[in-house]
């Protein structure tokens, strides 16, 4: 790999310079709405920071494609959204590349090290073999660190798909993190909501603690560590990362890790090594591919649960005639589909290479039909204990697989998946499109940053199921089943649409709605964004935007029998849309998590 060059350095310490002062004086504020929606040529760049946007514009706008905006809009929110996303996770990336017209996944999924059992997350000092407790205990550990995919996916999609260098690619961020940005509300909220766990590790609380506080909103944040990080992979390559100096700190980090004398709570090791490191490797994966109303939409699949479940959602939903209805009843068979989908998901869906996945039946037409049977006029259950239970795909594929028989009588799986997380969208003048959806897992990741190297490393273990037998326990080298649902649509008129959302295991419910508000209740697409959300997940309870449960369809929804529970946010999207006539519309969230940022090349 070439060595970073020098003057692409000066160039983005002018630029970054410049994003500082536009932040410090007001000039871009992420909270200003206009900011939130965009329309132009050129190529769009939408994510949940103005700079981070920024940034990727400035690549666009010096000739890199959609693939080099991305991973450098991304190394940019690894430096002002650290407890979202960075090098310490992994996320998953979902590329339209327009000269071959085609559509590629690549799975940059954390990693459980070869030490594993389906017993990770029993409490070693617990006389009866109970699990530690999920907070703090399980997520601020070492037992909870995978391997991170993130360098190595920047890395393979800048060496398959880029124009770019690494090394050029990382170049803002590394002026971003050198220069330093201005506090907002958001990053110093997150650490105040944290300060209980950060405070448990003397890297952490010297980064983001300092005089034992959260810094203010306004202060100008650097993390000269974390620029060093971003040299070292520049200049030595992802070698750096899985085989040099950063993987000996991030071992030593997971086996011993950095508490202070009396941490508010006990710290237990993990068992990472030198060897798990070596020998990651991102996948590059077909897509789950589906139709809708004509529509034909590609997903992320296996281990990201994600694609798979929004597509049995649509399978099913595809039955209802919603131009005849009314947005209740419209709602009111998302909700469902929705519980229904996520008891078969929470029943059968894990790791690919370590679990024999129903997937033919799951996706047919003939199962949805089934369970679009079990949907009547009113919401079926109550109480939030009462769930719906998983489906059987079997009967509905050439190749039954005897070992999943018995999961048919699974309804319920683990949903501690954090509504941290991070999603950008880049499109380029080309055509080509990104939907890139990353994380470190609970917002802070697992609280522990790599002493000297500046960046949190994740706690994505905590994705997997605790409690065995289940297709997504704990097992050497596995990856977490997630929920992350980067998408890319093609319309019937040729429109080329792509979006995702933050949010854990809200991320599917999110995507769904941004399809049926744009798709069935013919939305634009910043409108379709900003909508109230609902997200129903196999429970007695329907999680909607606060405020929502008062208005006209929220009371309309609770005589049909729903409980609706208000939650303050429901993810964070992002999505841009490429016309036929090139022309590009992007949009992000004008209010969740403090507003985004869409721009374009030329306005």
């Amino acid at each position: 790999m070439r060595c970073i060059r020098e003057d692409w350095v000066r160039r983005w310490v002018t630029v970054a310079l410049v994003l500082g002062l536009s932040a410090i004086i007001g000039l871009r504020s992420p909270a200003q709405g206009p900011l939130a929606v965009a329309s132009g040529r050129g190529g769009a760049v939408a994510s949940v920071d103005t700079q981070a946007t920024q940034i990727g514009i400035e690549i666009l706008r010096n000739g890199g494609n959609a693939v080099d905006a991305a991973v450098a809009a991304a190394a940019a929110l690894g430096v002002v959204e650290p407890f979202s996303g960075g090098i310490g996770g992994g996320g998953f990336m979902v590329i339209y590349l327009h000269d071959s017209d085609r559509v590629i996944t690549i799975d940059g999924r954390e990693q459980a090290p070869v030490s594993a059992t389906p017993n990770l997350f029993v409490d070693p000092d617990s006389p009866t073999g109970a699990l530690l407790p999920f907070a703090p205990n399980r997520i601020s550990s070492g037992v909870a660190v995978g391997v991170p995919g993130t360098p190595l996916e920047w890395a393979e999609a800048l060496n398959r798909y880029g124009s770019l260098t690494l090394g050029e690619a990382l170049a803002p961020a590394i002026a971003l993190a050198e220069t330093g940005f201005t506090v907002d509300a958001t990053f110093a909220r997150q650490i105040e909501q944290n300060q209980d766990r950060f405070s448990a590790f003397t890297s952490t609380q010297s980064l983001y603690l300092p005089n034992g506080r959260p810094p203010s909103v306004g202060a100008v944040f650097k993390n000269p560590d974390l620029a060093r990080s971003y040299r070292l992979l520049a200049t030595q390559g992802v070698n750096a990362f899985y085989r040099g100096e950063i993987a000996e700190a991030i071992v030593q980090t997971v086996q011993q890790p950095p508490t202070v004398a009396s941490p508010p709570f006990p710290v237990v090791p993990g068992r990472l090594t030198l060897d798990d490191l070596d020998r990651y490797a991102v996948r590059v994966r077909p897509p789950v591919v589906s139709e809708y109303r004509g529509y034909t939409l590609y997903g992320m699949g296996l281990p990201s649960s994600g694609g798979i479940t929004v597509s049995e959602v649509l399978n099913i939903l595809s039955g209802f005639d919603f131009s005849s209805l009314d947005p209740v009843k419209v709602w009111h068979s998302v909700i469902e589909a929705e519980r229904l989908a996520f008891a078969d998901r929470n029943a059968y869906l894990g790791d690919p290479e370590f679990v024999d996945v129903p997937l033919p039946g799951l996706l047919s037409q003939e199962f949805a039909q089934t369970r679009r049977a079990e949907i009547g006029d009113r919401a079926p259950l109550a109480g939030a204990e009462v769930r719906a239970l998983a489906g059987n795909p079997l009967p509905y594929q050439n190749d039954p697989s005897p070992s999943m028989t018995a999961a048919v009588t699974l309804g319920r799986g683990s949903d501690h998946e954090s509504p941290s997380t991070t999603h950008l969208t880049v499109a380029d003048a080309a055509g080509n499109l990104v939907s890139y959806t990353f994380t470190i897992e609970s917002i802070g990741g697992s609280g522990i940053v790599v002493p000297g190297y500046g960046f949190l490393l994740n706690n994505e273990l905590t994705d997997f199921d605790p409690t065995p037998p289940h297709p997504n326990v704990p097992e050497p080298g596995k990856r977490p089943r997630s929920s992350m649902a980067p998408t890319i649509a093609v319309a019937p008129d040729g429109r080329m649409l792509a979006f995702g959302s933050p949010g854990g295991s809200t991320i599917i419910t999110t995507v769904i709605g941004l399809i049926v508000n744009q798709i069935d209740l013919n939305l634009p697409l910043d409108q379709a964004i900003a909508a109230p959300r609902i997200s129903q997940r196999n429970g007695g309870v329907t999680q909607v935007d606060s405020g929502f449960e008062t208005s006209a369809t929220g009371q309309r929804l609770l005589d049909l029998g729903h409980v609706l529970e208000p939650v303050p946010e429901i993810g964070a999207a992002t999505g841009i849309v490429r016309n036929l006539d090139g022309s590009f519309v992007a949009a992000a969230e004008p209010q969740r998590r403090g507003g985004g940022a869409a721009m374009t090349v030329q306005p």
